[in-house]
């Protein structure tokens, strides 16, 4: 059964929200809080033919809220941690979109299970720790860790859930985007693009953006974006893509 959760209950007064362009919202009591790889997994994204997204991991709804300033799609958004989802919800709600947003308190599986829609986009800051690193905190575990959402899972669900040609995107740290792409591949989900992303010029890789479907290219896309210079201001290419949604960037 999906649960649709409506946020009726008030929290006690909430700390300042953080202030985007096109909305606020608060991540205060979301496992994941409004990061950078979600930020720029967001603004990347083709949302050219989309009409209807599914954002997985949703957290405190940071994607789901960029992808409903970049279309007129209705969009889903699937969080397994309740107060993620609550926090979400509220989001939504408070958001110019809430009309065409709707948070889901549900896991990946049983969500995929009971939906029936198919999407155009499905897009996910997914966790990706798989044996190393892992925090005593359990809902850090949850958000940070792929026990609960694991690569076979994203894969063979969103490999149910994507409309004709529709597409999977999503963030990964360069090393676990190999493993990813082996499972991607057994799903016959195959990588069509991707955004090396490096912290400076003068290093190396440290996340990957991924866009997939299920066409095989010839050639795979590949783009490389910079987020800081040297003296550690942002480049002029993160300011191009994030510029819309912050109100400053320094």
């Amino acid at each position: 059964m999906i649960f649709i959760l409506t946020p009726k209950m008030k929290h006690p007064e909430n700390p300042e929200p953080f202030h985007f362009k096109q909305f606020s919202m608060h991540h205060h009591r979301s496992t994941m809080k409004i990061g950078t790889d979600a930020m720029i997994l967001a603004a990347w994204a083709d949302v050219s033919k989309a009409n209807a997204i599914l954002d997985v991991g949703s957290g405190s709804g940071i994607i789901a809220l960029i992808m409903a300033t970049r279309t007129s799609a209705m969009v889903d958004a699937v969080e397994l941690d309740q107060s993620s989802a609550l926090e979400a919800g509220q989001n939504f709600k408070a958001s110019p979109f809430a009309g065409r947003l709707t948070i889901y308190h549900n896991e990946y599986t049983t969500f995929a299970a009971g939906i029936k829609k198919k999407y155009d986009l499905i897009i996910s800051n997914p966790p990706f720790f798989i044996n190393d690193m892992r925090p005593d905190n359990s809902i850090k575990k949850q958000a940070r860790h792929t026990d609960t959402l694991t690569f076979h899972k994203l894969c063979a669900n969103s490999k149910t859930l994507l409309a004709s040609g529709g597409k999977l995107c999503l963030v990964l740290p360069y090393r676990e985007s190999k493993i990813f792409l082996k499972e991607a591949e057994k799903n016959a989900l195959y990588l069509n693009r991707k955004l090396l992303i490096f912290p400076k010029a003068c290093k190396e890789p440290n996340r990957v953006n991924m866009e997939l479907s299920h066409t095989r290219p010839t050639t795979v896309k590949e783009e490389r974006f910079i987020i800081r210079n040297e003296d550690n201001s942002f480049t002029d290419q993160y300011k191009n893509l994030l510029g819309e949604y912050y109100t400053s960037i320094k």
